[in-house]
């Protein structure tokens, strides 16, 4: 027997339980299926523009542009205007893959980072109004070094894929992966800072010195 299975058995002891009553597997599938909602608070029902004012309170960049196709010449002026390297570090994710990079003079480069890259690119999978945040699901897609190992970290975010709250950022993952889900669903509101030491604001402690996002499809 594993450790894992002792404490289990340890803790079905102490409920005088085995595990294998068919009222508490009904009880426990019927909570997961039902999924229900807490209180929503009144930013959360927000769109669009509480999701830009939320962005910029945090600390983060946005840029609009009307179509995906525009992406690219976007992130190569936000690049250019920043004096960082023409260099670009993304996943395998369709959305991107599909954009016309070759209309930029982008050093482009697949795959997960392994801590030398400045820039970074991902696609969002979706993005809550109510605080600015982003949602990133784990995988070969959008690896999640992306997420936390570059200087500088881009997201593209598509407009309807914004969303006023947590819980339905929940319900989409639900409705696509189902029962088996992604391995790791991060949450990132702005970029990585830090005030530990001495009440300093430090930026680019845990991650990305810089947020910017290109929301496409809002225009």
């Amino acid at each position: 027997m594993s450790a894992r299975d002792e404490i289990f058995t340890a803790i079905r002891r102490s409920l005088h339980v085995t595990g294998a009553e068919a009222p508490r597997h009904a009880a426990v599938a019927a909570r997961l299926k039902g999924s229900p909602r807490g209180v929503i608070p009144a930013r959360g029902q927000g769109g669009l523009p509480t999701f830009e004012s939320e962005v910029l309170r945090a600390g983060a960049t946005l840029t609009k542009v009307a179509k995906a196709a525009e992406v690219p010449e976007e992130i190569a002026r936000y690049l250019r205007d920043s004096n960082l390297p023409a260099t670009l570090r993304m996943g395998a994710d369709p959305r991107l893959e599909a954009m016309p990079w070759d209309t930029t003079t982008l050093e482009i480069a697949h795959g997960a980072s392994d801590g030398h890259d400045l820039n970074a690119v991902s696609a969002a999978f979706a993005a809550v109004a109510e605080s600015g945040t982003l949602a990133l699901v784990s995988g070969a897609d959008n690896p999640s070094t992306l997420n936390m190992l570059p200087d500088n970290h881009i997201v593209v975010l598509f407009a309807q894929d914004v969303v006023g709250d947590y819980e339905s950022v929940f319900d989409k993952v639900r409705a696509l992966y189902g029962a088996v889900m992604p391995r790791t669903l991060n949450f990132i509101t702005g970029p990585s800072r830090s005030a530990d030491i001495e009440q300093t604001l430090l930026f680019g402690a845990h991650g990305p010195r810089r947020l910017h996002i290109v929301l496409a499809g809002a225009e």
